[in-house]
């Protein structure tokens, strides 16, 4: 049995893609008696069979070496495109993070989205998700990485604009899906470009040629840049952060899985691409670069939101700043761990906030608050999800955070600064948005703000205790470090950094300090509350210069292709007009019309022969 499940466990992302399949009956109504609910009930069953399979195949991979499994697709004029699934410890237990938390997200929908009428494409949606999450663990191929990225893309505008009836809905699912196709754009530029050096798109080939070769520099620079640019959109590095903004305007339950897992999507394939990114010093700078723009830029913005998905949106595109940042440096199981530690406990913050959207009639933070006595549990479901996401001890951050900053003591101290200072406006962003919702007295807009029910209550808490528990798991597979080699002055540097970020946005949100506060100079805080004014740039920058491109191209087709068209039309219209009046009706002269047009087509034709010879003559004369 244990050897069958090892054997199958690659199809573990069919078992999510039958369930979306099974669902579609019930998206545009072709089955109407039962309802829309028994597509999430199927999708909950498949979902489930898919987390048993993967959580009984982790151990028997646990400390074995990696398996692959080739499956021949296409073999044509010398390119062999070959289905490459890897099977081993990590790829498995990514696939029980992906599939544990989109079965909660499906329990939490069931309540979040008890009486609305898209649950079949919902849920047909969000089995496609874990599909390509799925598959994108196991596969060992750059290309069909490539592909499975391309199908999340449009999974991300597909559950965003699942209301397209609301104009914010349909704009924010565009701008989502234009954002992160300029990443995909490059992307395969540089996968195409890979493959001229390497010849392979294996990632364990991959990682063989890159230790062996000796390649330009100039050219591994351009095509590791068009590599990390695909990446920059999916995990919402600057400049490509703005769609995880706009992705805010889709469903809650979507958002579990997209601030969680889908945004680390990018992280997985820059891990696996780690080995050739690394040949260019370059590339590897500029990946440390764009890291820690994001994880400042990000985490100062967040301070300023006063939308609640916005607050926790960009605390997202900070932690995976710092993803970057470990993916740069060469400590890949530091970002494989950061990756873990933040997917529970983004989970665990959306589903937290998520229940008081739900109920509330704004998710405006600054208008909320004396939620602490009516919602003790989604209060104690945001602190756990707080301090697991910054570096307090002994939850599961503290631990990534202390692996990444004992990695980088030595050699990159400013990249430590960083990371303390990253940690620190975590701390004072998620606390703020706990204060402002939770703390204080009851306002008008949160005076009729119950707790949730139990569909939503019982996904929350299970995520709570994993949140608690992952400690003593990573310790039961020996991956927390020894205490005896701990670098303590790192480690006592990370919890300082929290109990002040903590304290400092303590006391000024659960404090008696009159609110909103606002920074002493307006200029700043204008800055910090509109993105360092990024959307203005875009629209200034390459938004206006799309447009007068596009209005450039209109003129050169209405005035220059449709005059040429126009003409030929008007000439053939005036030849004919010109032609009826000559006609006799006899057949000779249709006949000489004919033969003296064929004349002088061969004349036209031949001129090349008999023309320079004919000129010759003339001169001659």
């Amino acid at each position: 049995m244990a050897q069958f499940l090892l054997e199958t466990v690659w199809l573990v992302p069919c078992y999510a893609l039958i369930g979306g399949l099974l669902a579609i009956p019930w998206s545009p109504g072709v089955i109407r008696k039962t309802g829309p609910r028994p597509a999430g009930y199927v999708n909950l069953i498949m979902t489930f069979l898919a987390l048993v399979h993967s959580v009984l195949t982790f151990p028997l991979t646990w400390n074995q070496p990696a398996q692959e499994i080739f499956i021949p697709w296409l073999s044509t004029a010398g390119l062999n495109l070959t289905i490459a699934i890897e099977i081993s410890a990590i790829s498995v237990g990514a696939m029980v993070i992906i599939t544990g938390l989109n079965l909660l997200a499906q329990i939490y929908a069931i309540g979040y989205m008890e009486m609305d009428w898209g649950w079949g494409r919902f849920y047909s949606l969000l089995g496609l998700f874990e599909a390509g999450l799925c598959a994108l663990a196991l596969c060992n191929n750059l290309f069909f990485s490539y592909v499975i990225l391309e199908i999340l893309t449009l999974g991300t505008y597909l559950l965003v604009g699942l209301w397209f009836s609301q104009p914010l809905v349909v704009t924010g699912a565009r701008d989502a899906f234009l954002t992160k196709r300029v990443g995909d754009l490059f992307l395969l530029m540089g996968v195409l470009g890979l493959w001229t050096l390497s010849g392979t798109w294996d990632y364990t080939e991959l990682a063989v040629w890159a230790a062996n070769t000796q390649v330009d520099q100039t050219i591994i620079t351009l095509v590791g840049l068009a590599l990390v640019a695909g990446p920059m959109g999916k995990c919402a590095q600057f400049p490509l952060h703005l769609w995880l903004d706009e992705a805010m305007e889709g469903p809650v339950p979507s958002t579990i899985l997209r601030n969680s897992v889908v945004v680390a999507s990018g992280a997985w394939v820059l891990i696996k691409l780690q080995p050739v990114l690394t040949l260019s010093p370059v590339v590897s700078s500029f990946i440390v670069a764009i890291g820690a723009v994001t994880a400042i830029g990000g985490s100062l913005i967040a301070i300023a939101q006063v939308d609640m998905k916005r607050c926790l949106s960009y605390s997202v595109s900070a932690y995976m700043g710092l993803v970057f940042i470990a993916v740069g440096t060469q400590q890949d199981d530091a970002a494989l761990l950061l990756v873990l530690t933040h997917a529970l406990a983004s989970a665990l913050l959306v589903m937290s906030s998520g229940g008081i959207i739900w109920n509330s009639i704004t998710q405006d933070v600054t208008q909320l608050g004396g939620l602490w006595t009516r919602r003790p549990i989604s209060g104690l479901a945001f602190i756990v999800g707080t301090l697991g996401l910054i570096g307090f001890p002994p939850l599961g951050s503290f631990w990534a955070l202390l692996k990444l900053v004992d990695g980088l003591w030595a050699t990159y101290p400013w990249l430590v600064v960083i990371i303390i200072t990253v940690n620190t406006l975590t701390a004072v962003s998620l606390v703020r948005e706990f204060g402002l919702i939770f703390g204080g007295k009851t306002k008008q807009m949160s005076e009729r703000s119950p707790e949730v029910h139990w569909p939503m209550i019982v996904p929350m808490m299970i995520l709570f205790g994993l949140v608690l528990h992952l400690p003593l798991v990573l310790q039961s597979l020996l991956l927390l470090p020894d205490w005896a080699n701990l670098n303590k002055d790192a480690a006592l540097l990370l919890i300082w950094s929290s109990i002040f970020g903590c304290s400092i946005s303590g006391v000024i949100y659960l404090g008696n300090i009159p609110k909103p506060i606002r920074l002493p100079w307006k200029p700043l805080q204008d800055l910090l509350a509109y993105d360092f004014y990024t959307p203005k740039l875009y629209r200034m920058t390459i938004i206006f210069s799309v447009v007068q491109l596009s209005k450039f191209a209109d003129m050169i087709d209405r005035f220059v292709v449709d005059g040429i068209v126009n003409f030929v039309g008007l000439f053939s219209l005036l030849g004919g007009e010109g032609l009826k009046y000559s006609n006799t009706g006899q057949t000779q002269f249709y006949a000489f019309t004919v033969l003296l047009g064929v004349g002088v087509l061969c004349a036209w034709i031949t001129w090349p022969f008999w023309g320079i010879q004919f000129l010759d003559l003339m001169f001659k004369f």
